[in-house]
């Protein structure tokens, strides 16, 4: 695991109104829950981590299910089947309260409908929108419902939870902070350098390390470097595993003062964003846009706005790799949360050699910032120091009455927006979302049905539908059978980006339609759907994505936002054919 916790104490346990072998089994269950909700990290760009284990009452594990991407079935779904008829009196043990996006709450009904008595959970869910919803549902239907640190009390429940904690520490800093979980990473000698006085830098840190490194970036959403490191290393910031989640390349560039050769350039597995000052280098800005890398400008630029830029576009994880001056504004800027550091048995010297982290302002030692649950590593001749520069955040809410509430504050009332937004899949309005995981049966050229995964699952294999051209029918197939709608969608694109004579020579004029189609397919064929769409009545829907502005409603409202515009068209639809139905049954009358 990336996230790695140290005691300083042992851990002494006093079990509260549980005996003592079932309480050790439901904290080892709970601790194996965590470590499965981890397994798709690399593979899918990270998500809240989900991991669920049923145990029968006699304590053997009969099925263990793990969330793979947005988009997927939920980690109970899976434990349940793999369980099967063994689930019936079962516990379920999941590391944090389940999180259904799509309204039809299908963790909770698969839990209830397997027949499993009991369950135990690590963790309410961070977001407020989803917080203590599935455990209030699971009681109303009867199980027992045990929370790591309000049912259960003793040290090592601490410990498990802290387990649970941990693996979802990006939504935990993120749903606290506003901006994504922010990691700075480091390579430097045993005096303090990452580079000699020249600049030089390869490698400080043994292939161990760096393979490290690849994993680290592998579990993130976005890798960020400031133009000295591009132009000095003129890196690639892959993850390098051949396959799977690639992390966005961010480069932070006050001046654009960047070479026009650069692998960062590079477009063919992974995009790149520049980020930069309003007004800077636009001509440079223009190369950029002919690469076809996305420049991203602000009026002063900072880190701390940028992650809440970030943080809008749905980013969980970002890993800074970058040299000490951005190093230090990241810090003073309160957006790091977490440190790597990877020490090399190397002395290298040098008065002018970099360090680092840059200037920081401070002046005598007590002012050093410390690091929180410091954990070391020896990784082959290195050894990896990491620690938290902010505490992880306690999201228990406090929830006055609704009496006190209007004493401290009479004019406070139930906020209901006029525009309602979705975006990602978990969401409050997820379910809008054309990754969120709905199944869709619709006819192909012969008028045949076939069975789709995802409305996304559809809308990117129509790209290169009717084209004849074996290899467009080949990857026809394979975004088909794609294990996630994310997936689906990054086979599409890479191929419309590095293979255009295969789409479809009609695809700008048919695309509207395409989507259109599967979303009435899917908003007609699950009636809680059609259900949650007819509810926003009198709203604008609107489609979150900050850099999408053709299906998005961009950052400021600049973007298109198709995507919402045929939601609320398909609204109009099903709420005319609902009143022309009651027409007719009054006519009939």
């Amino acid at each position: 695991m990336a996230f790695l916790f140290a005691y300083s104490s042992p851990i002494m346990c006093k079990a509260t109104n549980l005996n003592t072998h079932s309480h050790l089994q439901d904290l080892s269950y709970i601790r194996r829950a965590a470590q499965i909700s981890d397994k798709s990290a690399g593979f899918s760009s990270p998500h809240p981590n989900f991991g669920c284990l049923i145990a029968t009452r006699s304590g053997d594990v009969a099925g263990e299910g793990y969330l793979y991407a947005q988009g997927t079935k939920p980690a109970e779904v899976l434990a349940v089947e793999a369980a099967g008829e063994r689930s019936r009196g079962a516990t379920a043990y999941v590391n944090m309260e389940p999180g259904d996006c799509h309204g039809d709450h299908s963790a909770v009904s698969a839990l209830v409908q397997a027949g499993i008595t009991r369950a135990v959970i690590g963790m309410r869910h961070p977001l407020q929108h989803l917080r203590g919803n599935a455990i209030r549902a699971l009681r109303s239907q009867g199980l027992q419902v045990d929370v790591l640190g309000e049912d259960m009390q003793s040290k090592l429940v601490e410990e498990a939870q802290k387990a649970c904690l941990l693996v979802n520490l990006p939504l935990i800093y993120r749903a606290a902070s506003h901006v994504p979980f922010s990691v700075l990473k480091y390579a430097m000698t045993l005096d303090g350098k990452i580079a000699a006085s020249s600049g030089h830098a390869a490698w400080i840190s043994s292939k161990l390390s760096r393979n490290r490194v690849f994993e680290l970036r592998g579990r993130s959403d976005a890798v960020i470097v400031g133009g000295n490191t591009v132009r000095r290393d003129n890196p690639r910031l892959t993850a390098r595993h051949g396959g799977g989640h690639m992390p966005t390349r961010i480069v932070l560039s006050q001046t654009l003062d960047l070479p026009e050769e650069a692998n960062l350039w590079d477009l063919s597995d992974v995009s790149t964003v520049v980020v930069t000052q309003r007004g800077a280098r636009r001509s440079f800005q223009s190369f950029l846009a002919s690469k076809g890398v996305e420049v991203v400008e602000f009026d002063i630029l900072n880190p701390r706005d940028v992650m809440e830029y970030f943080h809008d576009r749905g980013y969980l994880s970002i890993l800074w790799e970058c040299g000490g001056t951005l190093a230090a504004s990241a810090i003073s800027s309160g957006v790091i949360h977490k440190v790597f550091a990877f020490v090399a048995p190397k002395i290298i010297g040098g008065k002018n050699a970099p360090s680092p982290v840059g200037e920081l302002g401070m002046v005598e030692m007590s002012q050093a910032l410390d690091l929180i649950d410091v954990c070391f590593e020896q990784i082959g001749p290195d050894m990896l120091i990491s620690g938290f520069l902010q505490p992880i955040p306690d999201l228990t809410p406090t929830i006055p009455s609704e009496d006190e509430t209007f004493a401290i504050d009479p004019t406070v009332t139930r906020f209901e927006s006029s525009i309602i937004f979705f975006y990602k899949t978990w969401d409050p309005y997820g379910a809008f979302s054309n990754f969120s995981p709905h199944p869709i049966q619709m006819p192909d050229e012969d008028g045949n049905y076939a069975s789709w995964s995802s409305v996304e699952h559809y809308y990117q294999a129509n790209k290169f539908i009717g084209v004849g051209n074996p290899l467009a029918q080949d990857w026809i197939e394979k975004i088909k059978s794609a294990k996630s709608p994310e997936e689906a969608a990054r086979m599409g694109r890479l191929m419309q980006r590095q293979h255009p004579h295969l789409v479809r020579s009609d695809w700008e004029s048919v695309k509207i339609d395409v989507m259109y189609r599967a979303l009435k397919c899917k908003f007609s064929i699950y009636p809680h759907l059609n259900s949650m769409l007819l509810s926003t009545a009198g709203s604008v829907l609107v489609e979150a994505s900050p850099h999408d502005l053709f299906w998005g409603g961009g950052r400021e409202g600049e973007g298109l936002n198709y995507l919402g515009r045929l939601l609320m068209q398909l609204r109009a639809e099903f709420l005319g054919e609902s009143s022309a139905a009651s027409e007719n049954s009054c006519i009939a009358l």
